[in-house]
């Protein structure tokens, strides 16, 4: 099996080309690479956020590791800053993150419902807005109601 490799920009030392440090001059090659950030490596325990951080970073995963379990000890941050990262880091790579797949669920919901509230609203605009008896009572109602719809 050949390796690919390529030069380390600094001390110019053929380096593997998927690698994050170069091991001749220890120089960081791909800082915060949005292709390594994401929760389906090998070493992935619970959600694989640990290990997406300790790849990302090139750190090793049990200092990431230590890292959430010493800030749960100030006010919950291990935990929540854990919580955060898996809504924003993809499971693997190329595929939209929970956050992003929640993001795209509600501006489909949101685009339906407007999209639904100008047909409505329509017909009802359409048919003149006064009653034969040409009560306020029920152009109040309508001019309240439109007020109430997000505009389109």
């Amino acid at each position: 099996m050949t390796e690919t490799r390529r030069p380390c920009p600094f001390c110019a030392e053929p380096i593997a080309a998927e690698a994050v440090r170069c091991p001749h001059c220890r120089s960081r090659l791909a800082v915060l690479d949005p292709a390594a950030w994401h929760r389906d490596h090998a070493e992935r325990k619970l959600a694989g956020v640990a290990a997406s951080v300790s790849r990302a970073l090139a750190v090793p995963v049990a200092f990431v590791r230590a890292g959430f379990i010493l800030l749960t000890f100030v006010h919950f941050a291990g935990i929540l800053a854990y919580a955060a990262l898996w809504a924003v880091i993809p499971r693997r790579p190329g595929e939209p993150s929970p956050f992003e797949r929640l993001a795209a669920r509600v501006r489909t919901e949101l685009a339906r419902l407007r999209g639904g509230a100008p047909e409505a609203g329509a017909g009802r605009a359409g048919g003149g807005g006064t009653t034969a008896t040409g009560s306020a009572g029920t152009a109040g109602t309508d001019a309240a109601a439109d007020r109430t719809r997000p505009a389109a």
